[in-house]
């Protein structure tokens, strides 16, 4: 029978492979899983229990948010469902492998509050996308960002990836986002004519759609 610490390195390399997750959400499941594993202190799949999960959870919940603070700190009842469903996607993955352990349905998270919205006025929205109101290159680019994310609703990390070869003719954009997904956003006429702007007073090669310009 393969070891947790076995099972552990090969679901990793399940959900960096089959599953397609970002490297840095393998190394954060590895870090989950890890501090999991050291408390637990057994390598038995079996001897996960109901019980072991509990006992994890409060350790969890007593923990300090820094080693340098005060013990009466706790880990964001949010940051505690990042160990768990990390565990609760391993004992899923031991179940589809066959390996007798605690049945990742059997893990509930914990329950967490709203987050209180804070929402843009329509005039606090109006002043920043004209805020960029002259004709320079920088201007042209800060104005065609902001229309952009109003528009589309990308991540920034998905904005920057965006290249010159962008297709302003659609009102479709074909987006590869977080763990390689494909997802559609829809483009404004206002977002395309000031990608358009932006684009015609480009003088450069770069293949980026968004570059640094040298303010000097």
């Amino acid at each position: 029978m393969s070891s947790l610490k076995q099972l552990k390195r090969q679901f990793l390399e399940y959900i960096e492979i089959e599953k397609g997750r970002s490297l840095k959400t393998v190394e954060n499941y590895d870090h989950y899983l890890t501090r999991f594993l050291d408390f637990a202190k057994n390598d038995n799949p079996a001897d996960i229990t109901s019980d072991s999960i509990r006992e994890f959870r409060l350790w969890l919940n007593r923990q300090g948010v820094r080693p340098n603070k005060s013990s009466n700190e706790t880990l964001s009842k949010k940051t505690q469902n990042y160990y768990l469903i990390a565990i609760r996607a391993f004992l899923k993955y031991l179940a589809r492998q066959e390996v007798k352990s605690l049945p990742g349905e059997r893990i509930e998270l914990a329950k967490v509050g709203e987050r209180p919205l804070d929402l843009i006025t329509h005039e606090e929205l109006s002043r920043l996308l004209n805020s960029p109101k002259g004709t320079s290159l920088k201007d042209l680019r800060d104005k065609a960002i902001l229309e952009l994310l109003f528009s589309t609703g990308l991540r920034l990390a998905e904005l920057c990836s965006l290249g010159v070869d962008i297709n302003l003719k659609s009102d479709e954009l074909s987006i590869r986002g977080k763990g390689g997904k494909i997802r559609v956003v829809f483009i404004s006429d206002t977002a395309k004519n000031a990608v358009r702007n932006y684009l015609s007073a480009r003088k450069d090669m770069s293949e980026a759609l968004f570059v640094r310009i040298d303010n000097r």
